[in-house]
C-alpha cells in the first residue's frame, strides 16, 4: 500500500525580481512526498532544487502555488511553526558548546524538561553514535564528527520532515560514501521524511527510495532510482543520470537505422529522425560477423580498475563508449583497433529531446 503523502508541493511558482527582470526560479511544480521516504531534488546549480527546499522549510514564500503538510496549507507559516528542521551545508554548529549542549539546545529554546533534554540528547547521540564525545567542543572534532552532531540536533526535536541541503558537499570521498550509508540507516531507523538536495547523481542513486530530477525551475521525472536510471523520459534525464550514448538515428520498418547504416531494433511510435540513447554498460563487443554488428574503431581506452571504458568510433563518426569488466583480453583492444559492437537487448531506447 503506497504511503500517505507528507509534503505536497502543488502548482508552485517562485519569482525573483519584478518585471522584465523578473526570473522563475521555479515554474509550476507540483510534487507529492511520502510519509517517511527518503526522497532526493537531483539537479545541476540553479535548477530550483534549493529555492524548493527553502519553501518547504519556510524561508521563502511561494510567488503562486500552495506547500501542504499532512494535507494543509503552510505556505504563509514561518519556519518556526514548522513541524520541520533543515541540516544546512555549512552545519551551523555553536562552536563554544559542547556536542551534548548543541544536540539539547533546540530541545531547550522550546521548553523542554531537564530530564526530558538530557534523555533525548543521549538517544540522539547513540544514533549517530556520538555519545563518547557527549562533552568535547564541536571544534575539536572532524567534519564527519561535525556532521552527524548536526544530523543530532535536528533530529531532536522528532520533526516530521527533514531536510537537508547537500551536507555532505564539504566532505572527502571516503567519508562522504560512509555518511551515505549513515543517513541511509538513520532515516530508516527513524522512520522520519527525509528531503535530501544534491546535484551528485551518485547520492541521490545509492540513498533515495525516490528522485526527482530538476531542470531550469521544472520538474524533469519522479522515480525510483532504478526508473531513472533505466527508464529517463528526455534527453535531459538520461544525460544527468550516469553516462550515456545518444546516437542520432531515422525511423525505418523494423527499428531505426543508424547513421553507419545499420538497423538496429527498437519500438518508438515515431516518425522521422529521432535521438537513440543506450548506456555503456549496454554495449558488448561482439564478432565482426555477428548479424547485427556494428563496425567500430577504437579511438581511446581509460583504465578505471574495475572496468575499463572504451571510446569506439562508427564509420559516420559518432562516438560511442563501451564499459566493460577489465580482465583478460583487454590487451586485444587497444586503440587503432578495427572492432564490432552490439546493443543488449532491450537497451536502446527513443528518447523525447
Amino acid at each position: 500500500m503506497t504511503a500517505p503523502v507528507t509534503i505536497a508541493a502543488r502548482n508552485v511558482v517562485k519569482a525573483f525580481g519584478q518585471g522584465g527582470t523578473s526570473v522563475r526560479a521555479l515554474d509550476d511544480v507540483s510534487l507529492d512526498i511520502r510519509q517517511g521516504e527518503f526522497f532526493t531534488l537531483l539537479g545541476p546549480s540553479g535548477c530550483g532544487k534549493t529555492t524548493l527546499l527553502r519553501l518547504i522549510a519556510g524561508f521563502e514564500m511561494p510567488t503562486e502555488g500552495q506547500i501542504l503538510l499532512d494535507g494543509k496549507d503552510i505556505s504563509v507559516l514561518p519556519p518556526n511553526r514548522r513541524p520541520v528542521n533543515t541540516v544546512f551545508q555549512s552545519y551551523a554548529l555553536f562552536p563554544h558548546l559542547t556536542v551534548a549542549q548543541n544536540v539539547g539546545f533546540g530541545l531547550q529554546m522550546q521548553g523542554r524538561p531537564a530530564a526530558e533534554v538530557k534523555a533525548t540528547t543521549e538517544r540522539m547521540l547513540a544514533l549517530v553514535k556520538l555519545d563518547a564525545l557527549a562533552n568535547r567542543k564541536t571544534s575539536q572534532l572532524s567534519g564527519g564528527q561535525q556532521q552527524r552532531v548536526a544530523l543530532a540536533r535536528a533530529l531532536a526535536p522528532k520533526p516530521k520532515v527533514l531536510l537537508l541541503d547537500e551536507p555532505l558537499s564539504a566532505l572527502d570521498l571516503k567519508l562522504r560514501k560512509e555518511m551515505q550509508i549513515e543517513l541511509k540507516r538513520l532515516q530508516h531507523e527513524t522512520g522520519i521524511t527525509f528531503v535530501f538536495v544534491t546535484h551528485d547523481q551518485e547520492e541521490a542513486l545509492t540513498m533515495s527510495d525516490r528522485i526527482g530530477v530538476m531542470s531550469h525551475g521544472k520538474l524533469q521525472q519522479v522515480g525510483s532510482p532504478r526508473e531513472i536510471y533505466v527508464h529517463p523520459v528526455n534527453r535531459f534525464v538520461a544525460g544527468f543520470i550516469g553516462e550515456t550514448n545518444f546516437l542520432p538515428a531515422i525511423s525505418v520498418p523494423g527499428g531505426l537505422k543508424l547513421g553507419c547504416g545499420v538497423v538496429v531494433e527498437a519500438q518508438t511510435a515515431r516518425s522521422g529522425a529521432v535521438t537513440l540513447a543506450i548506456r555503456p554498460e549496454q554495449v558488448r563487443i561482439v564478432a565482426a560477423d555477428e548479424a547485427g554488428a556494428i563496425p567500430a574503431t577504437v579511438a581511446s581506452l581509460v583504465y578505471f580498475g574495475t572496468d575499463t571504458h572504451y571510446h569506439l568510433t562508427l564509420s559516420d563518426g559518432v562516438e560511442v563508449v563501451a564499459r566493460l569488466q577489465s580482465g583478460a583480453g583487454e590487451d586485444a583492444l587497444q586503440p587503432g583497433a578495427a572492432v564490432a559492437l552490439r546493443f543488449a537487448p532491450g537497451a536502446a531506447q527513443v528518447l523525447e529531446d
